[in-house]
């Protein structure tokens, strides 16, 4: 009898035992809320590591052929490490583009539109989502239209304006939008601030024109300070964008004497095409491309890194994730 009731506590005790491990292998698996366990931890490492691979083989195969010589180019056998390292290439593209020219050329223009945009493009936005003036529904449509229309419809009549006022081969085509809250993206930046200030409370300007305030003191006094993300967002995104945009550069300098990078990397890929025309290809004329590519792209990389949080945060504050 003893023992009969000693086995059945016995085994009531293993087989509690045995959930309880059960338990704790359920809870390192699955977690006790969805986001909690191993398994989902897992799941979104393996995506974001798919992720940045897609985002990040391009850019590793870019290093890697600009920095290989003729034997290992040659040699099928190298295709990630090269066994030498070789910055005659860097130093070739750096010559052709004119580097240091061209970098202060494509810096001093982007953040001359950069900047413009910021704060011209903050007055809109402003003006979208605070005052009220006649036909605003209309003017919204209109700003609206203009992010929906692709450029390619709308350059000729800006080339023969530019083309009447002998503004061809300057910059000023690609400024003078900017200074009125257009330009490459312009209308999108409007959006973003729109959306930025209407989701402010009205109390803090009722309070301000109890003050006072005036129109233009209740925008750069009250409204802009708090604006900061908005204002990170929008400057990195027209920094980025006018950096890397070729099409306007390239039809407003053409034949211009200083052009940005962006412009230079076209010409040189134009000069490497004639010349394997009529020489031959190149081995080098591949990597050649690759550091030319490389030199453009590392500005916005170091400026990234910099400010890879704040833009995170104006990201999520803006309201574009939603």
């Amino acid at each position: 009898m003893l023992t009969t009731m000693s086995e059945k506590l016995a085994s009531r005790w293993n087989m509690k035992r045995d959930m309880s491990v059960w338990r704790k292998l359920r809870y390192l698996l699955l977690g006790k809320e969805v986001d909690k366990g191993l398994l989902f931890k897992l799941f979104i490492y393996v995506i974001l590591i798919d992720t940045a691979y897609i985002y990040l083989n391009p850019l590793f195969f870019m290093v890697t052929t600009m920095i290989k010589d003729a034997a290992d180019l040659l040699d099928p056998a190298v295709t990630w490490v090269p066994r030498v390292i070789y910055l005659g290439t860097l130093q070739d593209a750096w010559e052709m583009l004119d580097y240091v020219k061209s970098f202060f050329m494509s810096a001093g223009l982007t953040l001359t539109i950069a900047v413009a945009q910021t704060v011209m493009c903050g007055v809109a936005g402003y003006a979208f989502a605070r005052l009220e003036f006649p036909f605003k529904k209309f003017w919204l449509f209109c700003l609206i239209l203009t992010f929906i229309v692709p450029p390619q419809l709308t350059i000729l009549p800006m080339l023969l304006v530019a083309n009447e006022l002998n503004w061809m081969n300057q910059v000023y085509p690609l400024i003078l939008p900017a200074l009125f809250g257009l330009g490459l993206k312009g209308s999108l930046f409007i959006i973003i601030y729109r959306q930025f200030f209407s989701t402010q409370p009205k109390d803090l300007e009722e309070a301000a024109r109890i003050d006072g305030a005036n129109v233009f003191m209740l925008f750069y006094k009250v409204m802009l300070p708090l604006a900061k993300p908005a204002i990170i967002v929008v400057f990195l995104f027209s920094f980025v964008w006018n950096w890397n945009d070729f099409y306007y550069p390239g039809m407003y300098l053409i034949s211009a004497q200083d052009v940005p990078l962006s412009l230079g990397m076209s010409k040189i890929s134009a000069e490497l095409a004639a010349r394997a025309a009529e020489e031959g290809p190149s081995i080098f004329d591949e990597p050649i491309k690759m550091a030319t590519s490389f030199l453009m792209i590392l500005p916005p990389l170091i400026l990234y890194m910099f400010t890879q949080r704040y833009f995170v945060e104006g990201v999520e504050r803006t309201g574009l994730v939603e």
